[in-house]
């Protein structure tokens, strides 16, 4: 909500404002999880416990709901005399829907490959006022300055609540142990972990020579950031070093060599989600960045989306993207020296739908190079052990169109998680380690000669991890995440199971092909996460490894439940799970409404589980109640909660947003009313709020919208944006007439006042120009 005119704070910004920004931009990029938290957990507090109407605005953007902008601008000049700064609109500015408009870069597609649906002709004008922001390599001064008058404004206008927010800040941090360690966990003659240290903003990867008492030992560490958690430790990589004078980093891919002499990583110094790769020797700490080309005298090192060693120390393979961002392409390195070196092009993705990526199997016999779109996959595989023939790359199965699968290898044999068949869910087959290898897939059976998953609705499957003796497989069942074993010997297939009502569980780092016990991750919204070890021969014998320290957490105080919300349509139960303080509930079910925050995604097939989260404790200890709401589009009942025609993807889309409405009447109704309900998404999440918060506008106070992706029709039209194009098949190309309506129809405006949204400046998934031209 922008005025018309110029602002004061953007005439006057200088280029040593850009030196201090740029620099403020380093210190919160160090300390970003916390701080982002703070914010993040302010507004419903602000907004709730406000007793007249507050305008908060984090990043604001024009919209065309111009009564209400001049209502705002009203409010906000009367109560603190700031004024917003504008983004100037191009009226004439247009992107077109259809058929490739002049000038057009023909190497970028206007559709899939294969697809058979036709593009508008002539193409369809939509209107861009604001598309000038799109600046790819973030060097527009104009583009600058706006995005810079904003944080001004932003900090101008919340100055007044440092005093919340530092409250908020110690609160937050209270709850973390940050001196800290990762559970240690075994390969080969050496256990590795993580460790962090109070005052550090990034991780150390560290680790220490095996032993049989690892575990007992670490449990004794003194809790001194200066004391190693095992003995021997070496700190092999040290992330705050690599940090030092960098405005951003994040590691990427971490990988240690057969031998685990060296370690190959991939870093990210922009934010772009452009990682150069490097490799690191464990005894010398000699770092070598690798080189784009043998013949390169720039200093360009070697961007890569993924890296695996092959079958020694001097050999890698890696993938890399396209002008879009998009992984497309497998090499494969033979290392020499840092000047020395082959590159050898293996497989190249040449559908803009598919996005390619380079694993090995857990036995580390075969490198896989799968290639997939939302719909369909294909793997392509190398025998590591076929020495003389390790660029013989070869395909288990070409693809079929809506056919997916992985593979895992064990003892001579393929085991395939597919929907082949047109199932609605994940089973599980197996066949003959061979190429082409889909006429002889079959179900994998029980030793009564059941299939253990047969693609039906009662339980999905996700992936399979082969262990010696047992196959490891995650899944879902009645909406909750599970893990069974399977026997290769028995043919038994067992559930493990867990106390609590709703959990988060997951298979946790496991190394060794040969070992007789698994380590899980679990947690619920009650209780902090822990690493569990349990043999794979009887699943009761288990142990707590380490369970994460979270001080002042009296368990005791607060309560759970998963409970369902039945939909509009009076036939689906939305699941939604639900935290909060016993005295909190008590009072809400004595009919004194109170403050409730909601969280909601539902896209891909992803889910967002019931899990544990120590940031939301400063917002349970002021009385609110948080949910989380399993609409339809996530992935919690398989996936025909998540594909057409009843789940929440394309044709079915509104059915996502029906359901978070749905939830939010459910809990106006009962535990609190629409004065006091917040709500928040990101990424995608933050299209299901902004659909939403129009779809009703009077039910919601407060919106948070994190680099929210809701300028539909206009992104998805464009190639040349980063991840668009493989986006189709989840959200429609509005190229194509059939599609369009669905497109058109969640474009939005927001329309309320009291929303608030933060964008990122170099993310590639949600771009900033994204964000801003739409609000």
């Amino acid at each position: 909500f922008i005025p018309t005119e110029p602002s004061n704070t953007q005439k006057m910004l200088t280029k040593k404002n850009k030196s201090a920004l740029i620099k403020s931009r380093q210190r919160l990029s160090r300390n970003l999880s916390v701080q982002f938290y703070c914010q993040i957990l302010m507004i419903p507090l602000l907004f709730l416990s406000s007793p007249v109407t507050l305008t908060l605005f984090l990043c604001h953007y024009p919209t065309s709901a111009n009564i209400i902008e001049q209502h705002l601008r009203r409010t906000l000049a009367s109560e603190d005399g700031l004024t917003p700064p504008i983004a100037r609109r191009e009226e004439n500015r247009l992107v077109y829907a259809g058929i490739a408009p002049p000038g057009w870069d023909p190497s970028l597609p206007r559709q899939a490959v294969n697809s058979t649906n036709p593009l508008m002709d002539p193409p369809v004008p939509i209107p861009d006022p604001y598309g000038w922001l799109r600046d790819d390599k973030r060097s527009s001064e104009e583009v600058l300055d706006y995005l810079e008058a904003e944080n001004e404004y932003t900090h101008s206008y919340t100055d007044r609540l440092k005093g919340l927010q530092n409250k908020l800040y110690g609160e937050f941090l209270s709850s973390l142990e940050e001196t800290d360690y990762s559970t240690p966990r075994p390969k080969g003659d050496w256990v590795y972990y993580t460790r962090t240290s109070e005052g550090s903003s990034y991780p150390m990867y560290c680790r220490a020579p095996r032993a049989d008492d690892y575990i007992e030992k670490s449990n004794d560490w003194d809790g001194s950031k200066d004391s190693p958690i095992l003995p021997g430790e070496e700190v092999y990589l040290d992330v705050n070093e690599l940090a030092i004078n960098q405005t951003y980093c994040k590691v990427g891919t971490i990988a240690t060599s057969p031998s685990q002499e060296l370690v190959a990583y991939a870093v990210d110094y922009s934010g772009s989600e452009k990682y150069e790769l490097h490799i690191r020797d464990f005894n010398s700490g000699d770092d070598v960045g690798l080189k784009k080309t043998a013949e390169d005298t720039n200093g360009d090192l070697l961007e890569i989306s993924n890296v695996v060693w092959g079958e020694d120390n001097a050999t890698i393979y890696y993938t890399t993207m396209d002008q879009a961002q998009r992984s497309y392409r497998l090499y494969r390195r033979e290392l020499k020296s840092e000047n020395d070196f082959i590159d050898k092009l293996l497989k190249e993705e040449s559908d803009a739908l598919f996005v390619s990526s380079v694993a090995k199997s857990f036995d580390e016999k075969y490198l896989f190079y799968r290639t997939a779109s939302i719909e369909t996959s294909e793997v392509w595989y190398i025998d590591l052990s076929a020495v003389e023939d390790l660029e013989e790359i070869k395909c288990v199965s070409t693809r079929r169109n809506k056919v997916l699968y992985d593979v895992e290898s064990h003892d001579g044999s393929w085991y395939i998680v597919t929907n082949v068949d047109s199932s609605k869910n994940m089973k599980l087959m197996t066949s003959q380690i061979k190429s082409n290898s889909d006429a002889n897939w079959k179900l994998v059976e029980d030793g009564d000669g059941n299939p253990i998953f047969n693609g039906s609705l009662a339980k999905s499957l996700d992936s399979i991890t082969a262990f010696k003796t047992h196959a490891v497989l995650e899944g879902r069942e009645d909406g909750i995440p599970r893990i069974w074993t399977f026997s290769f010997g028995t043919k038994a297939l067992t559930r493990l199971e867990f106390d609590d009502a709703a959990y988060d569980v997951a298979l946790a780092t496991n190394y060794e092909v040969n070992a007789d016990k698994i380590a899980v991750k679990y947690s619920s919204m009650l209780t902090p996460p822990s690493s569990i070890e349990i043999s794979l021969d009887d699943d009761s014998q288990r142990s707590v490894l380490k369970t994460q320290a979270v001080p002042g957490y009296a368990k005791d105080l607060y309560g759970s439940d998963r409970l369902r919300v039945l939909s509009r349509d009076g036939k689906t139960e939305i699941p939604i799970s639900v935290v909060y303080r016993k005295d909190t509930m008590e009072k809400a079910e004595s009919g004194h409404p109170v403050p409730t925050h909601l969280y909601g995604y539902g896209s891909y097939g992803s889910t967002i589980e019931a899990k544990f989260g120590s940031s939301r404790l400063p917002l349970l200890n002021r009385g609110m109640i948080y949910v989380i709401a399993h609409v339809r589009g996530g992935g919690e009942f398989g996936r025909p909660w998540y594909e057409e025609p009843d789940g929440g993807k394309l044709l079915c889309k509104k059915n996502t947003f029906n359901d978070f409405v749905d939830v939010a009447r459910f809990l106006a109704g009962n535990w609190t009313t629409p004065e006091m309900l917040s709500c928040e998404g990101r990424s995608t999440g933050g299209l299901l709020v902004g659909v939403s918060i129009n779809q009703a506008p009077d039910l919601f106070r407060v919106a948070i919208l994190g680099v929210p992706f809701v300028d539909v029709a206009v992104t998805m039209t464009d190639a040349s944006i980063p991840l668009t194009s493989e986006e189709w098949v989840e959200w429609g190309n509005p190229n194509e007439e059939k599609v369009r309506s669905i497109t058109k129809s969640i474009q939005m405006k927001i329309s309320i006042p009291w929303f608030c949204t933060f964008i990122c400046w170099h993310c590639s998934c949600t771009s900033f120009f994204d964000v801003s031209h739409t609000f």
